[in-house]
C-alpha cells in the first residue's frame, strides 16, 4: 500500500500539508534512513521507517480508547472555557481523535474516543438503538409508577415522547439510586426525563454503552485502548443491519 509522505505526516498530526512540506525541505524527515526531499514521494506506511526530527513515527489508521470522563470537562475536541476530554489523552498516535457522542459537563463515566468516523456514526444512529446505561442519584422517591412511565416513554417537551427506557430502582427514599438504560441521546435526556416526573438528578454516571462497560479500576480521567474483543463486539453492534 502506497501513501504520499506529506499525507502520512499530516495524518499523524506533524503539521498541515504546507507545514510538513517545509519540514521536508528543511531535511527534518527521513525514510528508511535517507533524508526525504519530496513531499509527494510514496511510502508504505506499514513497513517503511519514517522519522521526524530523529523520532520514529508509528502509523495507525484508527485508534479506539475507553475513557472515564470526570466531571468538569466537556465532551469536545476544543473549548475556550473548559478543559476538554481530549486534554486527558496525552500519548495517542493520531491527532484527529474525537469523543463519540457527549456527556454533560457534570456527568461522569464511559466515553469512547476514536477517529473512526464510520463507527461513530453508526453507534450514534437512532436506528441502531444502541443501549446506554447510567447510574444516577435522584432527589425524590423513585417509584414503580416511574418505572412504568419510563417504559412507556416520557414527555420531555419535544414532538415525540422518549423511546421506552428501562428503569431499575436500587434504593428508594428522599434520595434514590437507580440504573437507567436508554437507546437515544437527546440533549440532557436523563435529567429531563426525571424532571418530567417531578424529580431531579443530583449525580449521573454512564456505566455502559453497547457492549462496552466502564471498568471498576479505571479512575476518572484515565483511559485505555479497547481490547480486540471489545472492538469486535462494538463493530458487531454498530454495523448490524437495521430490521
Amino acid at each position: 500500500m502506497a501513501m504520499r509522505l506529506d499525507k502520512f505526516l499530516t495524518e499523524l498530526g506533524i503539521g498541515t500539508r504546507t507545514e510538513v512540506k517545509k519540514y521536508i525541505k528543511a531535511k527534518l524527515v527521513t525514510v528508511n534512513g535517507t533524508v526525504a526531499n519530496k513531499p509527494e514521494c510514496k511510502i508504505n506506511e506499514n513497513t517503511d521507517v519514517v522519522t521526524y526530527k530523529g523520532k520514529t513515527l508509528q502509523y495507525q489508521a484508527f485508534e479506539y480508547y475507553l475513557f472515564h470522563k470526570p466531571s468538569g470537562c466537556v465532551s469536545a475536541t476544543e473549548d475556550l472555557i473548559h478543559q476538554t476530554v481530549m486534554d486527558y489523552l496525552t500519548d495517542t498516535i493520531r491527532k484527529d481523535l474525537f469523543p463519540v457522542g457527549r456527556l454533560d459537563l457534570d456527568t461522569e463515566g464511559l466515553l469512547l474516543i476514536t477517529n473512526d468516523g464510520v463507527l461513530a456514526h453508526e453507534l450514534l444512529s437512532p436506528a441502531k438503538h444502541v443501549k446506554k446505561t447510567y447510574y444516577a442519584k435522584i432527589e425524590g422517591t423513585v417509584t414503580k409508577e416511574d418505572v412504568n412511565l419510563f417504559k412507556e416513554g416520557v414527555d420531555i417537551g419535544e414532538e415525540k415522547f422518549t423511546k421506552p427506557a428501562e428503569l431499575e430502582i436500587l434504593s428508594s427514599g428522599e434520595e434514590s439510586e437507580v440504573l437507567l438504560t436508554i437507546t437515544e441521546g437527546k440533549f440532557h435526556q436523563v435529567k429531563r426525563m426525571f424532571h418530567a416526573v417531578g424529580k431531579e438528578v443530583t449525580y449521573l454516571k454512564r456505566i455502559s454503552m453497547g457492549p462496552l462497560t466502564l471498568p471498576a479500576d479505571l479512575e476518572p480521567g484515565a483511559y485505555r485502548k479497547l481490547t480486540e474483543e471489545e472492538l469486535a463486539s462494538l463493530k458487531t453492534v454498530a454495523l448490524k443491519e437495521v430490521s
